[in-house]
């Protein structure tokens, strides 16, 4: 057991590292080569955070572990809502400005509704994994073309994100980059073997592994991403690469593991659709009070969303061991936790519009 730990957090180490050093590496080869400061931001900055994920995913289809590669995506998005946006408020109240992030909400929440219709059936399928991809590149064009109608100050912004300075010669950024795919796969490699070998060893599926563990760890270069963005004041930062990052998962990391599992596509589990997958979809929904009024997320809505993950959390745990008390911590994230989150984002948002006429008319 103690070799298949160090397995695990020398696979995260690794994922971490590599992340960091993929990111600043293509960041700053961007910016050498004129792209856009918020280009990079939204789409480098954004995407390779996420590669941990995509290693992961991929090498678990191509390996055999294929429930892992789609629970990893839905489990990261739930903890990157949840989780790090809650993190964030708790040490900054958040708020958003830039159009683009705005613009960017409903995507989310229509590619976590298109993997719901895709996997309806129990299998993503090859066509369906080519039309993910398809959509990543799509939105990544659109990222570019709307980038360039963005203010100044918003670029501005951007431009100060972790990893996004023009710095290095061009063979250094070359080498971590390089460097920092090795890692990638190197950690990837460790991560999945011991995530495998706990399930096994606690008797819990692979589904649950992806949806924690794996999730979890994956995410880490997100939550150093937004956590800094958030200390230095680049709010915008902090809520873009959570969103940007969300769609990458869906569009461009099940669209590769789809095409590369093979004929029968990637199996996805009936706890998957009925469960966790509505809850990724509740959480995006739960996004949009907040980046369509342009009002901040404050800190007690911020704990409001940390309570709200270690209750789901919570309830992984206890169904993967049996426990009774499982199906009526389901219902209370189903009837009572969730809507909640819906309710009090609601009232904010209600209050602010009235205090937002009450200033339009003068009373």
């Amino acid at each position: 057991m103690a070799t298949t730990l160090l397995s695990i957090a020398g696979g995260l180490a690794l994922l971490v590292l590599g992340g960091d050093w993929l990111v600043r590496g293509a960041s700053r080869i961007a910016l050498r080569a004129g792209v856009a400061p918020l280009v990079v931001g939204l789409t480098i900055v954004a995407f390779g955070t996420s590669s941990p994920e995509l290693v992961v995913s991929v090498t678990a289809a191509l390996e055999g572990n294929a429930e892992i590669a789609v629970a990893n995506v839905v489990g990261s998005n739930v903890f990157n809502v949840l989780f790090i946006l809650g993190l964030c408020a708790v040490l900054a109240p958040l708020a958003v400005a830039s159009q683009m992030v705005r613009r960017e909400v409903p995507i989310m929440i229509g590619t976590s509704l298109l993997l719901l219709a895709f996997a309806w059936d129990g299998r993503l399928v090859a066509w369906e994994s080519a039309v993910l991809l398809a959509g990543i590149v799509a939105y990544t064009a659109g990222a570019v073309v709307l980038a360039r109608r963005e203010a100044q100050e918003v670029k501005d912004e951007f431009a100060a994100a972790p990893g996004a300075r023009p710095a290095g010669s061009w063979a250094g950024n070359v080498a971590f980059v390089a460097g920092g795919l090795v890692l990638l796969v190197l950690g990837a490699r460790w991560l999945v073997a011991g995530a495998v070998a706990v399930a096994k060893t606690l008797g819990v599926s692979d589904t649950v592994i992806g949806l924690t563990i794996v999730a979890a760890g994956t995410s880490l270069p997100e939550v150093a991403a937004s956590v800094v963005a958030t200390l230095r004041g680049e709010r915008d930062i902090a809520v873009g690469n959570v969103v940007g990052s969300n769609i990458y998962n869906i569009l461009a990391i099940l669209g590769v593991s789809g095409l590369v599992a093979g004929p029968g596509g990637l199996p996805v589990s009936d706890g998957l659709l009925r469960f966790d997958v509505p809850v990724m979809i509740a959480v995006a929904v739960a996004t949009l009070p907040i980046v369509f009024t342009g009002r901040r997320i404050d800190r007690w809505e911020g704990w409001l969303f940390l309570s709200t993950y270690a209750a789901y959390v919570g309830y992984l745990v206890l169904d993967a061991r049996g426990h009774d008390a499982a199906p009526s911590l389901a219902q209370g994230l189903a009837f009572f936790v969730l809507p909640l989150v819906a309710v009090t984002l609601g009232v904010g948002v209600w209050r602010q519009l009235r205090r937002d006429r009450a200033a339009a008319t003068g009373t």
